[in-house]
């Protein structure tokens, strides 16, 4: 809202206490939120369905703000004269209520049909009024517009809070969720993701950008994201997934033929010589008690053997690393992949 004010210059056509209430109720607009949305609320009659029938969390996020800003230690507006403050109020209450897209489907037909028509009158109450909302929608889809990077992790934490209330539907509901809120169509998240940006934000940034030159920026963001959206989608109909990946811009599985190009390397082991064996048979010799113990079960020797010559005929010789002897396949055999691993270990193989 701050960048929309002063970058995009719509500040010339506010007054103080108008900037002032845009701005608290930004800062308001989603207080108390329950991850919920307002067809939920009402399909579980909720209490707060119960107090208010229309933009159900919306009126709750006001309420909040009035609560907050009704505290002596948090009541910014105290010192405004009782018409500023009415009116400081109810730029707030409209503000938040405008980020309902319900309600914001509602007024973009007449927004852009007046943009369109260059017959804009900022000044006018009624369409001042209109340029809020429309400023509240924008800031509230903001993310949408941002880089890449920012934005496909703003869409996966907002995808799993739609599919934390579709999981409630299901359980406590009995109903089947809309695709948006279906964890099982979490792969179809990046053709909702542009379903969503051509039917709300891309009309919405072009419309304020015709009118607002310096807000640009906000249209052409959306419209490279909606570009990533649609390399990810045909990604997506090739097979892939994505959502269940840290990296979502690049699928695990475009990622696994990396894992065939890196070398087999096998090792062999030999037992150790005669001249590689003395050991200090001192550091061999068990503790008290395990030497009680196993001449209490009959054991011949508390000592390893020295040697190799020692070692009776089950016993196993004891490899050392300084007898291994390493080389590569260059040409890996098909069983042999699944046991690659993207390290340096290397991989022993005894027969």
């Amino acid at each position: 809202m701050f960048a929309l004010l002063k970058t995009g210059k719509m500040e010339r056509f506010m007054h103080d206490i108008e900037i002032l209430g845009l701005l608290i109720a930004c800062l308001s607009h989603d207080l108390d939120h329950r991850g919920t949305n307002n067809a939920f609320q009402t399909k579980a009659m909720t209490p707060l369905a119960t107090l208010y029938s229309t933009s159900t969390m919306e009126h709750h996020h006001f309420n909040q703000c009035a609560m907050i800003l009704s505290q002596d230690a948090a009541n910014i507006l105290k010192n405004l004269s009782p018409s500023n403050y009415r009116l400081a109020m109810s730029k707030i209450e409209h503000a938040i209520l405008a980020t309902d897209l319900a309600i914001y489907f509602k007024k973009k037909s007449k927004f852009i049909e007046m943009v369109e028509n260059g017959e804009w009158d900022w000044q006018d109450p009624d369409n001042k009024e209109l340029l809020c909302a429309m400023m509240m929608t924008a800031c509230d889809l903001s993310a949408i517009a941002k880089p890449w990077e920012i934005q496909h992790q703003v869409a996966k934490l907002v995808a799993e809070e739609f599919f934390d209330q579709g999981d409630i539907e299901k359980l406590q509901l009995n109903s089947q969720p809309i695709d948006m809120l279906n964890r099982d169509k979490k792969d179809d998240l990046p053709k909702m993701q542009i379903g969503f940006i051509d039917a709300i934000c891309l009309p919405l940034y072009k419309a304020l950008s015709e009118s607002f030159p310096w807000v640009k920026p906000l249209y052409q963001h959306c419209a490279e994201n909606r570009e990533n959206w649609m390399k990810l989608a045909e990604l997506v109909d090739m097979g892939l997934t994505w959502i269940d990946h840290d990296t979502i811009d690049k699928p695990i599985e475009s990622r696994s033929s990396e894992l065939t190009q890196l070398p087999l390397v096998v090792t062999e082991l030999k037992p150790r010589t005669t001249s590689e064996s003395s050991i200090n048979k001192s550091q061999l010799q068990l503790p008290e008690n395990d030497r009680s113990r196993r001449s209490k079960h009959g054991s011949k020797s508390s000592s390893a053997p020295s040697s190799p010559n020692d070692l009776s005929e089950n016993e196993e010789p004891e490899i050392r690393p300084s007898s291994l002897r390493s080389f590569s396949l260059s040409n890996q055999h098909p069983a042999l992949k699944p046991l690659i691993k993207k390290s340096n270990s290397k991989m022993c193989i005894i027969s």
